[in-house]
């Protein structure tokens, strides 16, 4: 595939997360005519009218959440395709090495704790990068053939560990007050999406994204053999870890704001192969931009199709399951 086709591609991708945001902005529980929200957008603090409620509802509601959405998609399949070509390992994804786990872990604490909703963000947040920084250092430390194995292994077990301390915490909380406040979080949402969260996730996930497209044509050269790898010079050790805290930022930051949406990771990097091919600067791009349009379309969705508002993570799990398996059948040819 050319520069030109690649290009063509990523612009054809970036008009239609143009036009599904601007869909997500009118869809919802209180609909909104196309002709209202570009106008909302449009004259946005030019004074009340007719056009307050709708600018209203725009701004103050569906902004930030479309925004959140796209970001936390664009963070969570670019990271799941920086996994998955970083351990040449079709099926990681970003909580491969235990940000999910520990990410919920320090936000239920916040919760039986009594934090607050930014309290909360930050204990996910630190448990997120806590979680993988105890992989690291404990693979670091054990002697293996396949230190790439030894990560995914110990990211693993770990994983079950905060997986225990997860339950325990669950079990000791509040049944009334803290518990359903807690298996909420689980499962996902962006029904408190706001202009704070958003100024705290924007830069978090912009500076990883910065680092991976940075690093892309390095990262490419990481599913090389480890000597051939090192006989073009690339200091793969370090790569790893630079990829590897890339990648975990922008996931705990997603994590933290929006709880856990699952299958994102993992399914919409094997989506973007198909487009892009298996090059990772190309992939990049690609996964990012799918990975947007798909954690807000199914937003929109889960707060448009039923009275109550359906959990993302629960969608994204009933589409990923079927879609990955086809993708599956479909994409031996790019490994």
């Amino acid at each position: 595939m050319n520069a030109g086709a690649t290009y063509r591609r990523i612009a054809a991708a970036a008009a239609v997360l143009a036009g599904l945001a601007l869909a997500a902005l009118a869809a919802g529980r209180y609909p909104l005519p196309f002709r209202d929200v570009v106008a909302a957008l449009w004259h946005h603090g030019e004074g009340a009218g007719a056009g307050s409620a709708a600018e209203a509802i725009v701004w103050g509601l569906r902004v930030p959440r479309v925004l959140i959405a796209m970001l936390t998609g664009a963070a969570l399949a670019a990271a799941g395709a920086a996994y998955q070509h970083l351990f040449r390992n079709p099926l990681v994804a970003p909580d491969t090495l235990g940000v999910s786990s520990g990410a919920a872990l320090g936000a239920i604490i916040a919760i039986v704790l009594g934090a607050g909703s930014a309290g909360v963000a930050l204990a996910a947040f630190a448990g997120g990068i806590v979680a993988v920084a105890a992989v690291l250092a404990i693979a670091s430390r054990l002697t293996a053939h396949d230190p790439l194995v030894t990560l995914i292994l110990t990211g693993i077990v770990i994983a079950s560990l905060l997986g225990a301390g997860l339950s325990l915490v669950k079990y000791v909380a509040d049944p009334y007050n803290e518990l359903p406040t807690i298996t909420f979080w689980l499962m996902g949402s962006f029904a408190s999406a706001s202009g704070a969260q958003l100024a705290m996730l924007g830069p978090l996930v912009a500076a990883g994204l910065a680092v991976l497209f940075a690093l892309a044509w390095r990262i490419d050269l990481l599913a090389l053999p480890d000597d051939q790898s090192r006989s073009l010079g690339l200091p793969a050790a370090q790569l790893r870890v630079a990829v590897i805290g890339a990648a975990t930022l922008v996931t705990a930051a997603s994590v933290a704001v929006g709880g856990i949406i699952g299958w994102v990771g993992l399914v919409v990097p094997h989506m973007a192969r198909l487009v892009a091919g298996p090059s990772f600067p190309r992939l990049l791009p690609q996964a990012a931009l799918l990975g947007a349009g798909f954690v807000l379309v199914v937003d929109t969705v889960a707060r448009s199709v039923a009275p109550i508002e359906i959990p993302p993570g629960i969608l994204t799990a009933i589409v990923g399951t079927p879609v990955f398996i086809a993708l599956l059948a479909r994409a031996r040819h790019v490994y």
